[in-house]
């Protein structure tokens, strides 16, 4: 409870000053002419000035305040490594119970550091700033963090918000020793087909544990094996065989007596990208489907496309040389036997035999299969006629044989069992839908008995899409040359687009549309992985944390040909899948985590900040046994430590619960002033 001294003024403030100033002026003169009663007068013409200025004497009822401390307790998965965590909850018990003791402190404790899949590092500050986030700073008593010291949101002095010690208890032994692998530069994207260069180095912590060995594998595979020399730089030459996210992973042999191997692997993710997609696309004449095949090539940015066609049928053989039937000459030599390898994929678009090509030709052709290359037939009556290139070396590679005949009859083309299945049909829009929604074809190309697979069928179950692989290389058949139908939007039209640009991305070996794959994918916290297969169960997976502990999953059916499952991810860093045949890796959070990237426990991090609070940074413990200091609350200090203690600045606050206003010319009293002045004056007269 605390009184006070008030002011009202019962007139605007010059008016008041200016009477103040007359009675001053008149309390001078009579008090120089020496003036029988001057004190009286003077006294009088006081109280009628302070009558003016309305005093009140005020009375204010105030409650105080507790001081506020908080205990920051780190669970970053870095505080599992040793007794760390043992020792973490001995001090966080021995310290709540002291704090305790201490009257008027309010305590508050917060966990942090847990690993979410969306931060990197240990944060312990953001969480003291929640904490904190409704207390003035000038009830905070001060802040303890129980940490191993590796802290990655340490703010400068002024950042911290509050003007009290922060004390740091750390966890850990002096002198751990450890071993990691540190990045010194890695790319992040590379060209499919050519070499990127990452540059690393290993790191020994607490003592020198000789040369290392150190593992090099690519998407799961081992590349190579090498020992360097801890501290020296390293350069590796990384090859990016394909399109999408290829994972690089450096592993160090482990040291002996080391704190932990998790940090012996770095991660590098290289997204291969395609420089250029060279396609090659022969049309056998011009026909109404002709730009249906260009425009799809010709869309995609990535995709550079030579394209020719032969403008004389083969009904009008009229003698005239080849070459002198075009402006340019068409580069067979250049296209089928010098560069044939720089392509990626080439189209025959009802192409029938002309003598344009040679036989040798076809031949390379085929060897360019089989040494990895991609063929894409779309058939016509050119394939049902005497000169379809079926009658030439690529009968060896081509999955169907033309009877001769064709079926030009009303259909809808229908996927088959296999190609609900396959990534390159399944899904199609329409698809599910009996009959298909989308428009009929008329024409169909009537084939012996087929050695690939076969997606689509038309009418009488005749093959109409078939694949097949011929050791490294890939060729696919469309027997029907109405796809132009969809194109056009005849009849509502159909999904072109769709089903050619994966039918060319599968010719070219992109990775998500292959039939047997496992693929491991990160949204946020969530892992999900996923087995394509074209059989009718999956193996169960085994799952490996960034840490090396291991779990079995059993995938669930979903989409025909698709198995998964997702859980959420209670580590960061890279993890694995396998279920004995295929690997998969995925990483969640950063690749390499600051968590894991130095380990060992220290004081340093947190000594500047601490200092500069008057706090201390210090260990748990100090030998062989756990101390936790002694807390002493001190009133004011520049300093809030000591060789066994550790000190909270405890403060003096409180509120105003409530007021008490006792005008002092109000009423009875002011009126017993006031004429009480009035009458000494008089009484003075009088004699």
């Amino acid at each position: 409870m605390g009184f006070g001294l008030a002011f009202s003024p019962l007139v605007p403030i010059e008016l008041l000053w200016a009477a103040a100033g007359v009675a001053a002026v008149i309390a001078l003169l009579l008090i120089v002419s020496r003036t029988r009663g001057a004190a009286l007068r003077t006294a009088a013409l006081a109280l009628l000035v302070f009558a003016l200025a309305n005093p009140s004497l005020t009375r204010e009822d105030r409650e105080p305040l507790s001081s506020v401390a908080v205990v920051v307790v780190d669970k970053s998965p870095s505080q599992s490594f040793g007794e760390r965590a043992a020792q973490a909850e001995t001090a966080r018990t021995t310290l709540l119970q002291r704090l305790q003791r201490i009257p008027g402190l309010e305590v508050r404790t917060v966990e942090a550091g847990q690993a979410d899949g969306e931060t990197d590092g240990t944060r312990l500050f953001s969480a003291l700033t929640a904490a904190l986030s409704d207390v003035p700073p000038d009830r905070v008593a001060g802040a303890f963090l129980i940490t191993d010291g590796r802290v990655h949101d340490v703010p400068d002095p002024a950042g911290l918000g509050f003007a009290a010690p922060l004390h740091a208890l750390i966890t850990g032994v002096a002198n751990e020793r450890d071993r990691r692998v540190v990045l010194v530069s890695a790319p992040r994207f590379g060209i499919v087909g050519q070499q990127q260069t990452v540059t690393f180095r290993v790191e020994d912590s607490g003592g020198n544990g000789g040369a290392a060995q150190v593992r090099i594998s690519r998407d799961g595979e081992l590349l190579e094996q090498r020992t360097v020399t801890p501290g020296a730089l390293s350069r590796l030459q990384v090859q990016i065989p394909h399109a999408g996210p290829n994972i690089v992973e450096i592993e160090a042999s482990p040291l002996q007596g080391e704190l932990t191997p998790v940090n012996n692997r770095a991660v590098v993710s290289i997204d291969g990208v395609r420089d250029k997609l060279r396609v090659l696309l022969v049309s056998g004449e011009p026909h109404s489907g002709e730009r249906t095949w260009r425009n799809l090539l010709k869309s995609d940015a990535n995709v550079d496309l030579v394209h020719f066609t032969i403008l004389r049928p083969p009904e009008k053989q009229d003698g005239t040389p080849i070459n002198e039937l075009s402006l340019i000459a068409f580069p067979t030599r250049e296209l089928f036997q010098q560069k044939i390898n720089e392509f990626q994929l080439i189209i025959f678009d009802r192409y029938a035999r002309q003598g344009v090509l040679p036989i040798i030709y076809f031949d390379n052709i085929a060897r360019y299969v089989r040494d990895g290359g991609a063929v894409l037939v779309a058939a016509g009556p050119d394939y049902a006629s005497q000169t379809s290139i079926w009658k030439t070396p690529l009968d060896a590679i081509l999955p169907a044989e033309p009877t001769g005949r064709m079926t030009e009859t009303p259909f809808y083309a229908r996927l088959t069992d296999l190609g609900r299945r396959h990534p390159v049909t399944r899904g199609l829009e329409g698809g599910g839908e009996d009959p298909p929604h989308w428009s009929r074809w008329f024409r169909l190309v009537d084939t012996n008995a087929a050695n690939g697979s076969t997606l689509m069928q038309g009418p009488d179950d005749k093959p109409l899409l078939l694949l097949a692989r011929h050791d490294e290389g890939r060729v696919a058949l469309l027997l029907s040359d109405h796809i132009w139908l969809w194109a056009r939007g005849y009849e509502g039209g159909g999904p072109h687009l769709d089903l050619l640009r994966r039918l060319s991305h599968w010719l070219m070996k992109q990775p998500e549309l292959e039939e047997e794959a496992l693929r491991m994918s990160v949204r946020g916290r969530d892992v999900t992985v996923q087995r394509q297969t074209m059989g009718d169960t999956v193996e169960a997976v085994t799952v490996t944390t960034p840490s090396g502990k291991t779990r079995t999953i059993t995938l669930d059916a979903g989409d025909p040909g698709v198995w998964r499952k997702t859980f959420a991810a209670d580590e960061l860093g890279l993890w694995r899948a396998t279920d004995g045949k295929f690997t998969a890796l995925a990483n969640v959070g950063p690749a390499n985590p600051r968590e894991f990237t130095e380990v060992t426990s220290t004081t340093d991090v947190l000594a500047s900040l601490s200092a500069a609070t008057g706090g201390d940074s210090r260990r748990l413990v100090d030998g062989a046994s756990l101390t936790v200091p002694r807390i002493v609350a001190v009133r004011s200090s520049d300093t809030y430590k000591g060789d066994e203690w550790l000190g909270l600045k405890m403060r003096d606050v409180s509120v105003v619960r409530g007021i008490g206003v006792l005008p002092m010319f109000a009423g009875f009293l002011g009126l017993l002033l006031l004429i009480g002045s009035l009458a000494a004056t008089w009484a003075r007269e009088g004699r």
